[in-house]
């Protein structure tokens, strides 16, 4: 009969056997973790893959994000005031057409400028860059001088449509 046999044992074999386990697992732990120990130091000394850093910025690494951080606030903003609108009657808030349209015609220059301005960017910029995209599930335009140009085109055509939103209206 083996030594790890479940039957015919007594109580304090059974006791004894989960002890030296308990030892032998004990031993395990020890040794893995010393194991973990060299494979840790071994570590520090691999190469490291280059950081992004070392690369040279392109406009893809600025349009990318910029299309979700527009996407985010234009939406978001749109959320908030229209959950404003619908609970302004039972705060007493005025937010009619009127009274906003009074509102920002009470506010300095410099300020309306920079606030059509920031609206117009985000809006023309997340609207053409959608269009970049859906220009691109369509299969084409994916090489590296075609993602650069169309890149720098989106920038240009938001930022021109965006002055022209600002200054005619």
């Amino acid at each position: 009969m083996s030594a790890r046999s479940t039957h015919a044992q007594s109580p304090s074999s059974r006791n004894l056997r989960f002890a030296i386990d308990s030892l032998q697992m004990k031993g395990k732990s020890t040794h893995r973790t010393a194991r973990q120990q060299i494979l840790a130091e071994q570590r520090k000394k691999r190469p490291v893959s280059p950081h992004l850093a070392i690369y040279r910025m392109q406009i893809n690494y600025f349009t990318s994000p910029l299309n979700r951080i527009t996407g985010s606030i234009l939406s978001g903003g749109l959320y908030c005031f229209g959950a404003a609108y619908l609970v302004s009657p039972l705060f007493g808030w005025h937010l009619d057409t009127a009274t906003l349209v009074a509102a920002f015609g009470s506010l300095p220059l410099a300020v309306k400028i920079a606030a059509k301005a920031t609206m117009a960017f985000q809006l023309t910029f997340h609207g053409i860059n959608g269009v970049g995209h859906l220009v691109w599930d369509t299969g084409s335009r994916f090489q590296r001088k075609q993602i650069v140009s169309q890149g720098w085109t989106i920038l240009g055509l938001s930022v021109a449509s965006a002055v022209y939103l600002v200054v005619a209206l």
